[in-house]
């Protein structure tokens, strides 16, 4: 019958348009996303459910749903980044909050590189989002003496993540958005460990003015190795208790120091790497940074662990590949479907809540809720008891836009 969207047994089988199942597509878009590669996702799916498809055919769902995930998440973090409207409180929400971090919380932002057709290695720019945990040290000294001993035990938790193929604005806008997913404005001991790029500091004063931003240790740790092995050579018995002693004194608040120490080098020497010759003002520039003694009294982490394990998780497993590597177009469509898989929010983002969707028809919106209610593949967010939040947000996180928000 012209005009006719289904056929009349697709739509007696409630398939979709394209003639899956939605639990069906649900499994085959996972295993794309999860597998090493579409074939290797197709045949999972054809052991599991009995039914053989191609490797195209995963492709094409798992693709086409990172796209509408991606078109998702930027409108969203358009409407997150909007100025201010005349008679918009502060504490209302732009976003849905999911798995929002009551407590104390960490952003941590870096690159990870992929190859795209046609333009080479590019780098994707990811934004890691963590609940913090702090416990008391531990009553037994461990088995190898280490500066940490004695100090509060600190672990991140509960991640979500964000990447793309964007540039340093494109990734601000994108980092502040699942800043308010997380509910980081109302978060009461937010932090932000990062490798020391301009970018990134940039970016995260603009998001999160006054955050207490601190240069991650081992990062730090690096540019005093690199400078000993120039100076003193790699093999000497000169360089470790060299870095030791600069790590003392960095782990003990004495960033002035060690920058005295590096200027007396004279490292601008032109046979050494950029690392070595920039170390002086590396230290000088980041002392505000670096204030570890202090950060580790208020528990705050000093590492950027969780945001390169994204660039492996989230990145490199999947699209680090052998072979031609994805164009812009599929790169960016499966990096949205990675990061919403790896943050825990795949059936979130599958399903969406019905408060969520635009429905005006009352028996339409109850037969969907009857549906959703009944659906053991139906994905719900575990309800918790939350501390009870203040009337407005203890992080006035800044909202801009523009070309001009950035210097």
């Amino acid at each position: 019958m012209p005009g006719r969207l289904f056929p009349p047994l697709d739509q007696k089988l409630a398939l979709r348009a394209d003639h899956w199942s939605g639990g069906g597509a649900r499994v085959a878009t996972r295993l794309g996303l999860q597998a090493k590669s579409f074939d290797l996702a197709a045949a999972g799916f054809s052991d599991a459910v009995g039914r053989d498809i191609s490797g195209d055919r995963v492709a094409r769902l798992t693709e086409g749903w990172g796209r509408s995930m991606a078109e998702q998440r930027s409108a969203e973090a358009e409407r997150a980044n909007r100025p201010g409207g005349r008679g918009e409180r502060l504490a209302q929400r732009r976003l849905t909050e999911v798995a929002p971090i009551a407590t104390q919380a960490n952003i941590s932002t870096d690159g990870a590189m992929m190859l795209v057709r046609e333009e080479g290695w590019k780098e994707v720019k990811v934004v890691a989002i963590s609940a913090v945990r702090s416990r008391p040290p531990n009553a037994q000294a461990s088995a190898q003496p280490s500066r940490r001993d004695g100090d509060p035990r600190v672990e991140l938790c509960s991640h979500s993540y964000q990447a793309g193929l964007w540039d340093a604005d494109t990734m601000a806008l994108h980092q502040y958005a699942e800043g308010l997913r997380r509910g980081l404005d109302y978060c009461p001991k937010p932090s932000s460990v990062n490798e020391g790029a301009l970018w990134i500091k940039r970016i995260t004063d603009l998001n999160s003015p006054g955050v207490p931003q601190i240069v991650d240790w081992p990062h730090a740790a690096e540019h005093l190795w690199a400078v000993a092995h120039a100076v003193y050579g790699e093999q000497t018995a000169t360089v470790q208790p060299w870095v030791e002693q600069q790590l003392d004194r960095l782990w003990t608040g004495q960033v002035a120091q060690v920058v005295d120490v590096l200027d007396q080098l004279e490292l601008r020497q032109p046979h050494w790497p950029a690392l070595v010759q920039e170390a002086p003002d590396y230290f000088r520039s980041n002392q505000d940074r670096m204030r570890y003694d202090y950060f580790r009294t208020q528990s705050y982490p000093i590492g950027s662990g969780t945001v390169a394990s994204a660039a492996n998780t989230v990145v490199h497993h999947r699209l680090r590949r052998p072979g031609r590597g994805w164009t812009r177009t599929h790169g960016q469509a499966m990096l949205a479907g990675l990061s919403e898989l790896h943050s825990g929010r795949f059936e979130h983002a599958w399903y969406p809540p019905v408060s969520q969707l635009k429905i005006t028809d009352s028996s339409a919106l109850y037969s969907l809720q009857h549906c959703l209610s009944s659906s053991a593949d139906v994905y719900s967010i575990p309800s918790r008891r939350q501390p009870a939040r203040p009337s407005q947000p203890l992080i006035r996180l800044s909202r801009f836009s523009g070309p001009d928000r950035v210097d």
